[in-house]
């Protein structure tokens, strides 16, 4: 019966379990005496709530996590950061490689189906090379915010610093440092830059670091084109990155630049600055330096956007995905100029990416859609601070207009099935594209042309 279980399981299926089954035994952990800081238990449905924002790497907490958890909760709650950050699959093939087991054929696709690649080529490598990889990236973080954090904390802040790191390059968005996030470090450059880089490097994923890499090591054979000699991948990745980072801060700083609540008050360069951190923040981290509450409505609308699309394949962030968000728009592009082909960097895009693409953000959407009406007919709250709060949660975001910490009972069951749905969803629907065989109907039905726009 044992055996016929893991036979009949899918590797989506295991990945979902293994996403669902870390969020319970956390929210137990959390639960229990020890995790809370008065020593008396939390109420469950705070600690699931807190367990499954820490192991989707959302960010939104019904309580502050400061205040609320003991050294001992915010042990569990860093660990299932970095449980959702990097994926228990890959974690567990990382204990496994450690101890020198040997990995077979299931375990193989089952961790190629966790990264979403398209091949089992090297993948041993791979993975051994994200986990170191994510290491050091963590430990250069954590390193230089004790240059900020010991001085203001003594020992503490190491502590501090290594929670703020690992947090920030999963793009968690979970701090123990105050209950208003980074507000208190709004013009603090070390710390603008050092959270703005680990959310950037965690969110353009793990395959566009060893690409630049590879180009880096033969600069002098390439001549120093950088940007020429990357994969088609990367390109779209830093294009679209760079892209939204730039737009977003301009749009925030434009929307914000007389707003004496947020930017208004500051230096033309402070204000670039923090201009910046909101519009890096907003692709799925959810660290804030400004209260989300207090932005102007075109700025939250540019906010939800941005959102929305989140970070890139393979990496720590949620959303869409920068290369989904590229290939619709190149798909509508093509439309628009009676196009045949839809291509990117004048190579061609094949049809099952542009049907997976479509996919994703439809699947998403209607996540994002039922979950802002289920919360808008729980919650005595405007539309815009709802549609906030979910597209926040279905895009594992984590920022709110200070929503979360007022929901009912409804309304935190329902952001607790958005998050999960949003970590799960789009990647289980990418991963279940990605690797089951095209099977051909014997029987093809007829076609029929309609009419559509």
């Amino acid at each position: 019966m044992h055996k016929h279980f893991h036979i009949t399981m899918s590797t989506t299926q295991i990945i979902m379990f293994s996403f669902f089954f870390t969020i319970i035994i956390g929210s137990i952990l959390l639960s229990l005496p020890i995790s809370s800081a008065n020593g008396q238990s939390v109420p469950y449905l705070d600690a699931l709530f807190t367990a499954t924002t820490s192991t989707c790497v959302t960010g939104l907490v019904t309580l502050p996590v400061v205040s609320t958890w003991s050294t001992f909760g915010q042990v569990i709650i860093l660990i299932l950061i970095q449980i959702g950050g990097l994926g228990i699959v890959t974690i567990m093939s990382g204990l496994m490689l450690s101890f020198h087991k040997k990995m077979g054929l299931k375990d193989k696709i089952l961790l190629q189906d966790a990264f979403n690649l398209n091949s089992l080529s090297g993948l041993i490598n791979f993975t051994k090379k994200v986990i170191l990889g994510t290491f050091v990236i963590e430990s250069l973080g954590a390193l230089i915010y004790m240059t900020v954090f010991i001085p203001e904390y003594g020992m503490k802040g190491i502590w501090i610093s290594i929670f703020t790191s690992i947090s920030a390059f999963c793009n968690a968005g979970i701090d123990i440092i105050s209950e208003n996030s980074l507000c208190d470090y709004t013009l603090n450059s070390t710390i603008n830059v050092v959270t703005s880089l680990l959310i950037i490097i965690g969110g353009i994923g793990y395959i566009v670091w060893w690409d630049i890499i590879r180009v880096l090591k033969n600069i002098k054979k390439l001549r120093f084109k950088i940007f020429k000699n990357l994969t088609l991948h990367s390109k779209i990745v830093l294009s679209v990155t760079i892209l939204l980072i730039v737009a977003g801060t301009m749009s925030v700083f434009a929307f914000e630049y007389y707003n004496p609540l947020t930017i208004g008050s500051y230096s033309f360069f402070d204000k670039i600055k923090v201009a910046f951190f909101q519009s890096v923040t907003t692709r799925t981290a959810g660290f804030a330096m400004i209260p989300q509450q207090n932005l102007t409505n075109a700025s939250a609308i540019v906010c939800l956007l941005l959102m929305f699309i989140g970070g890139s394949p393979v990496g720590t962030a949620g959303g869409i995905k920068t290369v989904t968000f590229a290939i619709l728009i190149a798909s509508m592009l093509s439309t628009v100029k009676n196009k045949t082909d839809i291509s990117l960097f004048n190579r061609n895009i094949p049809p099952n990416l542009i049907r997976k693409a479509v996919a994703v953000v439809s699947m998403s959407f209607i996540i994002m859609f039922i979950s802002t009406l289920l919360l808008a007919s729980t919650t005595d709250a405007c539309a815009l601070d709802i549609a906030y709060e979910t597209i926040s949660a279905t895009a594992t975001v984590g920022l709110t207009r200070n929503l979360t910490p007022t929901l009912n009972i409804f309304g935190k069951i329902i952001i607790i099935v958005t998050m999960f749905l949003g970590r799960i969803g789009p990647i289980s629907l990418a991963v279940a594209f990605s690797t089951k065989k095209q099977t051909k109907n014997i029987i093809k039905n007829p076609t029929e042309e309609i009419i559509v726009g």
